[in-house]
């Protein structure tokens, strides 16, 4: 069996971060992914928004450097709860919890960067299952250019 979701997105809001009485980080936020097509010749963008959750490190890491607007790429499963509200309704909610992101930058980077000759950089954090943290940072833009410069189309 395969959980797996892959999203590359802008955050929608500032990260709420929490410590359980343990001293577990758990971070939550909202993630904004969009698609378009044409209809009748007018473009139609459709957005959908996804509800992240991260723990321990990534959370930490997530507290420290991501803001409303941030492009992420984030890889994780799917998971659903349930629960009883106060009028005694089962309640829903869909989330996925993140196990890697990468961050793509910011809007702000993006217009500094074109002032600037400084390159942006990304960082990939990923948590494995037994919570080991491992981070990595590069230029923005070098790798894929580097990639692509040796295909033959």
């Amino acid at each position: 069996m395969i959980n797996k979701v892959i999203l590359i997105g802008n955050v929608g809001k500032e990260p709420e971060v929490n410590y359980l009485d343990n001293g577990v980080a758990v971070a939550k936020f909202s993630l904004a992914t969009s698609e378009s097509y044409k209809k009748d010749g007018e473009k139609v963008t459709i957005t959908e928004w996804h509800n992240i959750v991260m723990w321990r490190k990534l959370a930490e890491i997530c507290e420290k450097y991501v803001k409303k607007g941030d492009k992420l790429y984030v890889e994780g499963k799917i998971s659903t709860r349930s629960w009883d509200d106060k009028d005694g309704n089962k309640r829903y909610s869909t989330e996925i919890v993140a196990n890697n992101m990468t961050m793509l930058g910011t809007k702000s980077a993006t217009e500094q960067n074109s002032q600037q000759a400084e390159p942006n950089t990304n960082s990939a954090v990923e948590e494995n299952q037994d919570g080991k943290v491992t981070e990595n940072t590069s230029p923005a833009g070098n790798n894929l250019q580097e990639e692509t410069d040796d295909l033959p189309f």
